[in-house]
């Protein structure tokens, strides 16, 4: 089969990453506005490519003071930086997932990341006859590797905010 082209369903996908508050507990949040397009190939999956942008404003911590600090200068800088995007580089499918390694932009800055990909379905059929797969994947960034560096220091030591950022995307795609 050639390659197929997906669209990244955002009323079924999420990205939700956790990070260290005060070196006591996890915050955790999600974006929720996320698109994107995988082209897959199921004869030879290095042919296959993934590109999403995720919509900065839409940051969700279930808190908005805390919210509205992570768009600000301090961090996101959603005036400046509105979206973060994703473009694969390398896609090796293995037994049971794969990984994805590729360019993210945050705030302006570009790294290479990868993904480490579990169980990509098989495609199925939904209720109005489209075709559906899903996957996830997770892997963990420093923020300050993209110029997320705002800090405060704890008076017993330590910090506020930690720098490793944990990820989780779940995705649904339907064919194009």
């Amino acid at each position: 089969m050639p390659q197929v082209t997906y669209e990244i369903d955002p009323a079924h996908t999420s990205v939700q990453f956790s990070v260290r508050h005060m070196m006591l507990s996890n915050v955790r949040g999600e974006f929720t506005k996320v698109s994107g397009t995988i082209k897959f190939d199921s004869a030879n999956p290095a042919n296959s490519t993934v590109e999403a942008t995720i919509d900065a404003t839409s940051i969700n911590t279930r808190d908005a003071q805390r919210d509205g600090h992570l768009k600000s200068a301090d961090f996101l800088d959603v005036e400046k930086f509105p979206t973060l995007i994703f473009r694969s580089t390398q896609v090796v499918q293995q037994s049971g997932g794969g990984k994805v390694t590729g360019d993210l932009t945050i705030h302006g800055v570009t790294r290479e990341i990868t993904l480490d990909v579990e169980g990509s379905t098989q495609e199925i059929k939904d209720p109005w006859g489209k075709q559906r797969f899903g996957l996830s994947a997770t892997t963990k960034l420093s923020r300050k590797d993209f110029g997320l560096i705002w800090n405060a220091a704890l008076e017993a030591g330590g910090v506020m905010v930690g720098d490793e950022v944990k990820i989780t995307i779940d995705v649904e795609a339907v064919r194009a």
